[in-house]
């Protein structure tokens, strides 16, 4: 027999079972309510309060929160990877007899939304569609709110390099394909085969753009490419609700061959976007100092993209340099520019009809701010061609100043949004409203002096109107022709004939105004709507000279020099310094700077060695660092830098196990050095730090040996920084010409060591790890035994292979006084011992042995 079910629960069941991959919010009242495994899932995430409904004969867990906290509760559940439905009344309760008709309005993802909560100000929220075709990919990123459409198409290198690159909040891709295996922990969502077609997809994008064809976009030829934008407007469209897609005003094709291709391993190394730890900073954190969120999200796509272009390059560096000459002017502008709002959020919301009477007036005083800065600027030749694509919009500006109030409301509900003057039906009733309130205020000074009662009061409530109010110790002052209307627990409740009516006069001119205003301001948006594409030009621009401020700011605060790029393939730098590393250090203390020279033909591979904490690895990543800041136009913290352009940057840093594909740190090193042997151009650099450190010594010094020796001898030469403790590789500069030794100073006093940090000539022939272990806070125990050991390996290193070393270790230390241990002591030594196969035994598995055996005599 079935079960029995209410039938709102009717309801709910059939919206839910279209959307069964999303968590629904389903409006009840002032509430909005889940259901089942939805309530479970929420309540754990929201921390409300899971309770249980009746539903005919059975009961379903419910949780629920008030509507108007949707805005905070809302993006929890989109940060937590959901999918969301939002559920809402169709229809007026009041005016419906039984269920009322109810619909999804909205379905909120992680990479389709416009709420400001879910957003970072700063970084783009992307939408990323995969078709695969064989063996290749089209791809199509969306940013629903920035209207941002950009397209590509590659093998699966190019899917992974993009995904990192852009980093979208969420992928969709056909249900009938797998998700390339490295992006299975990103948030997806499968779409019907019918998503993915040719024609479907060319129909709708040049419906949208209103075109004829795809060739002004240069995608035309894009076959998977378009195939994968297409599917982009089916889930907007058809599985999200968001239709109003007019902000979104081109799609561009992202021209990888334009900009330095850097990996996913190369971006986490050096800490671009994201430092390596909660609390660090990323390169991102160090140098923006833009005050706009356009100009936040373009210095972030110019760091994951920098260019090749050196004329592009200079004409950036040439606006910061103007900047940095110019600090009156750039005070003002910066000024101007803290009070530009987020336009092209803006533009999204105004396009999808979710734009407030508040954001609409911080729309308007951007365009006055932005107005101002061409002006200020219009009589400078050097960033005249910056300002001449700003379009002037004095027109709009005006217009917006006209119709809208100084002061706006948050929501169009509050009223007072259009100005008087406007309208004369809105000026009359608000006439009416104001006189309104002037004979509330004369009423209640009239009847209080009537009766004498000196605590009456007027007030209003939804549920029972406009209502005189008497506290019960004034109850027997209440006139006769007072008509009790509640009962309160410390008072009473009344109306009059004179207040009914004044009621029905006063809420008619508030609903009257309320449809106007509405009316009206749906208009202002309708116009303002018509500049969308030059409102979203300016804003370009804008981000655009926001940078050029931002990177001014940082190069005076940080003392930053102007790089020379050129087409050489030489990079010479002098006193550079890591800017992380600098910003992170103590007051007072200085960092120590460093000079570097690469070049094809003369020194190719440095080859850096020196104690642990030494600084080997800074050395590397900041050479790095340098040239990629140099690449997006950026001052640089070197005292001179002349860099040849780079093409692709490559880092194997670090070592960390990647468990959940089921790889060592060894593999991971080896998957990481592999694809940069397998990717490298004349224009690469190259930063290997401790490469072969995840396997045995022997092994390791092989392995890096034959990489070195490889990158010497390739075709392409790379310029490659070498960081390694093997001391063995400071011996190939005798057979390779282009491969020169560096090691990191130290100074030794009295068995200390001072750490100089400066690269010099030259190989070092210690790591000093055992002092590194004393400074850590190792039991002195461990740190003799250790430096017994190290004398040991250096006394036979010269003379002894391996298994020989092995050998000498584990005889000289096993020549204790054995005559002092007992006979069964002696007995398990010597059976330990003759299991031991010397040939075979590595150093480490000697010194374990030795450890054991020290166990046994109780040393």
């Amino acid at each position: 027999m079935a079960k029995k079910e209410t039938p709102l629960m009717t309801q709910y069941n059939t919206i839910k079972a279209k959307y069964p991959d999303a968590l629904l919010l389903f409006r009840v009242g002032d509430f909005y309510e889940t259901f089942g495994t939805d309530a479970i899932k929420a309540s754990q995430i929201l921390g409300i309060v899971l309770t249980k409904r009746n539903n005919g004969d059975s009961q379903l867990e419910l949780a629920g929160f008030p509507h108007h906290s949707i805005d905070s509760y809302l993006p929890k559940l989109v940060r937590a990877g959901l999918r969301v439905a939002i559920c809402d009344q169709l229809e007026d309760p009041k005016t419906v007899k039984g269920i009322v008709k109810r619909g999804v309005t909205e379905l909120v993802t992680p990479g389709v939304t416009f709420n400001e909560q879910v957003l970072s100000s700063k970084k783009n929220n992307f939408l990323l569609s995969i078709h695969k075709e064989k063996e290749k990919f089209g791809m199509a990123l969306v940013d629903i709110s920035t209207g941002e459409f950009l397209v590509s198409e590659g093998n699966l290198e190019k899917l992974l390099h993009l995904v990192s690159t852009f980093d979208p909040s969420e992928i969709i891709y056909q249900r009938t394909t797998e998700l390339p295996t490295p992006l299975k922990n990103k948030n997806s969502f499968k779409l019907e085969d019918w998503a993915f077609q040719l024609n479907y997809a060319y129909e709708k994008l040049t419906n949208h753009f209103k075109t004829n064809s795809l060739k002004g976009f240069g995608v035309d030829e894009m076959k998977l490419g378009i195939i994968a934008a297409g599917a982009i407007f089916a889930y907007l469209v058809e599985d999200t609700h968001h239709a109003l897609l007019q902000h979104i005003t081109k799609i561009q094709l992202i021209p990888q061959d334009n900009y330095l291709m850097m990996d996913q391993f190369t971006l986490r190394n050096l800490e671009i976007v994201y430092p390596s730890n909660p609390q660090g900073k990323s390169l991102l954190d160090i140098i923006d100092k833009t005050s706009t969120p356009m100009g936040g999200r373009l210095l972030r796509r110019r760091l994951i993209l920098p260019l090749k272009s050196v004329d592009e390059i200079n004409r950036r560096l040439n606006l910061i340099e103007f900047f940095n000459t110019e600090d009156a002017l750039k005070y003002e502008i910066l000024q101007l520019l803290k009070s530009i709002s987020d336009l092209d959020r803006l533009m999204g919301k105004l396009a999808s009809e979710k734009i407030t009477p508040k954001e609409l007036g911080h729309l308007r005083q951007s365009l006055i701010n932005i107005h101002q800065i061409k002006s200020l600027l219009h009589s400078s030749d050097q960033v005249l061609a910056w300002i001449q694509p700003l379009n002037d919009l004095e027109d709009i500006i005006k217009y917006l100043q006209n119709y809208l109030n100084e002061e706006l409301p948050v929501y169009i509900a509050k009223g007072n949004v259009i100005k008087n003057g406007i309208s004369e039906e809105l000026d009359r009733l608000r006439n009416l409203q104001n006189k309104g309130k002037n004979f509330l205020d004369e009423m209640c000074e009239r009847e209080t002096e009537r009766t004498g009662i000196s605590s009456l009061k007027i007030s209003f409530n939804n549920v029972f109107g406009y209502f005189i109010e008497v506290r019960n110790t004034h109850k027997d002052k209440v006139p006769d022709d007072w008509i009790r209307k509640q009962t309160l627990v410390n008072a009473e409740r009344y109306i009059t004939e004179e207040l009914k009516e004044y009621e029905e006069q006063i809420l008619g001119a508030e609903e009257k105004i309320s449809k106007i205003e509405h009316e009206l301001y749906r208009k202002v948006c309708e116009n303002v709507m018509i500049y969308i594409d030059q409102i979203q030009e300016n804003s370009r621009i804008i981000a655009e000279l926001d940078c050029g401020v931002g990177l001014s700011e940082l190069a005076v605060s940080e003392s930053y020099t102007k790089p020379i790029l050129n087409d050489t393939l030489e990079i010479s730098l002098t006193e550079a310094r890591h800017p992380i590393i600098e910003n992170a250090l103590p007051l007072g203390e200085k960092y120590i700077p460093n000079d570097l020279f690469l070049d094809r033909n003369s020194q190719q591979i440095i080859m850096v060695t020196g104690p642990n904490m030494a600084g080997k690895s800074a050395i590397l990543r900041q050479t790095a660092i340098i040239c990629l800041m140099a690449q997006i136009g950026s001052f640089i913290p070197a005292k001179h830098a002349e860099i040849g352009i780079l093409d692709k940057i490559f880092t194997r840093v670090g070592a960390t196990d990647n468990i959940s594909a089921g790889e060592s740190t060894f593999m991971v090193e080896m998957n990481e050095a592999a694809n940069i042997l397998n990717n490298i151009s004349e224009r690469s650099l190259i930063l290997l730090d401790e490469i072969g450190r995840g396997t045995s010594t022997y092994d390791g010094v092989s392995i890096a040996w034959a990489i070195a020796e490889y990158l010497h001898q390739h075709p392409t030469q790379p310029k490659t920084l070498f960081a390694t403790h093997y001391h063995e590789l400071n011996e190939m500069t005798v057979n390779f010409e282009r491969i020169k030794n560096y090691h990191v100073s130290i100074q030794e006093n009295k068995g200390n060591i001072i750490f100089m940090r400066k690269l010099v000539p030259g190989g070092s022939e210690h790591s000093f790890g055992i002092h590194v272990a004393k400074l850590a806070g190792m039991p002195s125990t461990v740190i003799n035994r250790a430096n017994e050991v190290l004398k040991t390996l250096e006394k036979s290193r010269s003379h002894k292979s391996g298994k020989e070393k092995t050998k000498a270790i584990t005889e000289e230390n096993l020549q204790l006084s054995f005559f002092q241990l007992d006979d069964p002591v002696l007995e398990n030594i010597r059976e330990e011992l003759t299991k031991i196969d010397i040939n075979t035994l590595t150093p480490i598995e000697a010194l374990m042995k030795l450890n054991s055996i020290k166990k046994m005599i109780g040393r």
